[in-house]
């Protein structure tokens, strides 16, 4: 379904999955204190959309459930592929809506086809455009990956770039491991996390089909979080202060433009 057809969507989120993102909400009130801004388009919310986010820890997901349920959006999200294989989790997972990943298999391509046929059926959608926990030091997005870039080419779906800070400080990176010692001074502490929707990408000009037009709109993606990530990281603008020990560094993967905007000389 193209984007502003108006047409009714053929799916619509479960409401035990509306009641489990109110329940996200009481556990990001118990574990940081939330602060959502911005705000996605009345035209935009009835799908089909895209929310491209940042990612920088396992209580992204919590985190940005919660903030989607004060926006009245119940997104589907493209998640890990091992959570749908839990016992309990993952027949959940798949009846709330949202789309196993199953990256380094061959059944990869399907997350594709499933999210496609989702965004036909005017879903929401939640896409990490890096494709995974991002690890570079200074914690800023990384290279992205050109799936959500593909779907807004094949779909038409608008793309709005959301920006979440200060999951990170929440549960470890390593978590479930290490989560038990870690709360009592997450709670104790109550961090900020902050998440903000911002101006839906701008995609005219990219003809779908031509060569190099999937990594154009990714980089756009991925130029648009950035800048909506920058003001509410302004006093952390190159390293965060938060020290997690569990949390790996790897070498960045290559950034079209390396310099976050408040970095920049």
């Amino acid at each position: 379904m193209p984007a502003g057809s108006g047409s009714p969507p053929g799916w619509q989120p479960p409401f035990c999955w509306r009641a489990a993102q109110f329940g996200a909400r009481a556990v990001v009130a118990t574990l940081a204190r939330l602060r959502v801004s911005g705000d996605v388009p009345v035209q935009l919310a009835a799908g089909p959309l895209i929310l491209a986010a940042n990612h920088i820890s396992p209580f992204d997901p919590v985190a940005l459930a919660a903030a989607c349920h004060t926006r009245r959006l119940a997104p589907r999200f493209l998640a890990a592929g091992g959570l749908f294989e839990a016992p309990v989790v993952g027949p959940v997972m798949r009846r709330w809506g949202h789309i196993p990943v199953y990256r380094g298999r061959p059944t990869v391509t399907h997350a594709y086809a499933a999210a496609a046929a989702a965004l036909a059926e005017g879903a929401v959608l939640v896409v990490y455009p890096e494709g995974g926990i991002g690890l570079a030091p200074d914690m800023w997005p990384v290279a992205g990956r050109t799936g959500a870039a593909r779907l807004a080419l094949a779909t038409g779906a608008p793309v709005v770039p959301v920006a979440l800070w200060g999951a990170h400080e929440v549960v470890p990176y390593s978590a479930p491991r290490g989560l038990l010692r870690a709360l009592p001074g997450t709670i104790r502490r109550r961090p900020v996390v902050r998440v903000h929707f911002g101006t839906p990408v701008e995609l005219t000009g990219v003809r779908p089909g031509t060569p190099g037009a999937a990594r154009r709109v990714t980089d756009r993606i991925l130029a648009a979080i950035t800048a909506e990530l920058a003001p509410l990281r302004a006093d952390e603008p190159t390293r965060p202060r938060h020290h997690d020990p569990s949390r790996p560094v790897r070498p960045v993967r290559s950034r079209r433009d390396p310099s976050p905007p408040e970095v920049r000389p």
